[in-house]
């Protein structure tokens, strides 16, 4: 028995190596694997515009604080706040009565000048005739002459002291300096207001169009005009404008102008945007992101997001298929991100095919079987 036990063990052993070396055999005889399905995308040059989100603030593109030029007590508060007014509409009236005496007194003074200047002149013209005939001195008619002149400069003084009482007298009535909205009333009806004070008794705000104050860092300005590239920061380039829940305006705006200074303090430059805001959807003071070109790359290669990963060092590197259909590994030089695509400066070139899908299954030196990525709507 222990022979028979001895010889089964033996023989199970044999079959045991037998099937190993037969599944051996099998491997060497079907050795390699089939190459590696991925997905790829063929690159392509295209001019591109990078923008840069700025923030700025909405201000009013014409605003005047109202103030009186006459002193006087507020008979009348004539707008509705916060509703459009038109230059010339009237806004306050201030008591008028004090200055209606002063025009009337200086009319008088007036008529009293004229009385003198038509005397002067009658006594001129009888002093030429006496003087003609050699009945009166040269002297008696040299000072009629100077009487009429001076009748005449005091009638000019006169009716420089009418025109000044009107205009008191019509600055009673303030009226709007600008056309556009009117804000609150800081004075009430009864209370006493004097020319020239500091506290504006209101202030008007021209609010269509509005402009866009953004600051934009010295140092991008010049990176990009080093770089060669073409700048987009003439006047009438076209922005567009983020408010502050997210939202897109539905209006585009232009570069109005920019500040030829930058800041010592902040290293800035300011930029002007103008924006329509027939709606008065804009108000000034308002938190506002600007979309602001900053230059145009030509040829730019743009790469899928999903086809860029970064090795140990955290460089970009990307798996391209070369024309063998092989894989190799590329490091890359990223400008920047634009979308969900890198804009690559290096490391790129048109007509490589960048594999998106995949990359978890390949390694550089890897024979694969690449497949064009359909293209993805531009709404997705």
């Amino acid at each position: 028995m222990p022979r028979l036990r001895l010889f089964l063990q033996i023989l199970a052993m044999g079959l045991v190596l037998s099937q190993i070396a037969a599944s051996a055999q099998a491997q060497q005889q079907g050795g390699e694997r089939p190459p590696m399905p991925v997905t790829v995308v063929t690159l392509a040059p295209q001019d591109i515009t990078l923008s840069t989100i700025l923030p700025g603030r909405v201000t009013a593109s014409g605003v005047a604080e109202v103030r009186p030029q006459v002193s006087g007590i507020v008979m009348e508060r004539i707008f509705e706040e916060g509703r459009p007014v038109t230059k010339g509409d009237p806004l306050y009236r201030i008591d008028p009565a004090t200055y209606e005496a002063a025009k009337a007194a200086a009319e008088a003074n007036l008529a009293q000048a004229e009385a003198q200047l038509r005397s002067a002149k009658r006594e001129e013209v009888r002093q030429k005739e006496l003087r003609e005939r050699n009945v009166a001195s040269q002297q008696a008619f040299d000072d009629a002459v100077a009487a009429r002149d001076v009748a005449e400069a005091a009638v000019k003084v006169a009716e420089a002291q009418v025109l000044s009482a009107t205009i008191d007298l019509d600055r009673t009535t303030i009226t709007a300096p600008i056309s556009g909205t009117v804000g609150l009333s800081q004075t009430t009806q009864g209370a006493l207001v004097t020319a020239g004070q500091s506290t504006a008794l209101t202030v008007i705000r021209k609010l269509d169009p509005v402009y866009v104050d953004v600051t934009q860092s010295a140092s991008e300005l010049l990176q990009w005009r080093r770089s060669g590239q073409e700048l987009a920061e003439e006047a009438g380039t076209v922005v567009t404008l983020r408010l502050a829940d997210g939202e897109t305006y539905e209006h585009e705006g232009i570069l109005a102008a920019a500040e030829p200074h930058v800041n010592e303090q902040t290293g800035v430059v300011i930029l002007r945007l103008e924006f329509p805001n027939p709606d008065r959807f804009l108000l000034p003071g308002m938190y506002v992101q600007v979309a602001m070109p900053q230059g145009i790359v030509k040829d730019a290669i743009l790469a899928p997001q999903e086809g860029v990963t970064r090795d140990r060092r955290g460089r970009p590197t990307a798996m391209i298929v070369n024309a063998d259909n092989i894989v190799e590994n590329q490091e890359l030089t990223v400008r920047r991100d634009l979308g969900n695509q890198w804009v690559v400066t290096g490391g790129l070139a048109p007509g490589d095919r960048i594999i998106v899908a995949g990359l978890q299954k390949v390694s550089p030196g890897m024979k694969v079987v690449p497949e064009e990525r359909a293209a993805v709507p531009e709404n997705n």
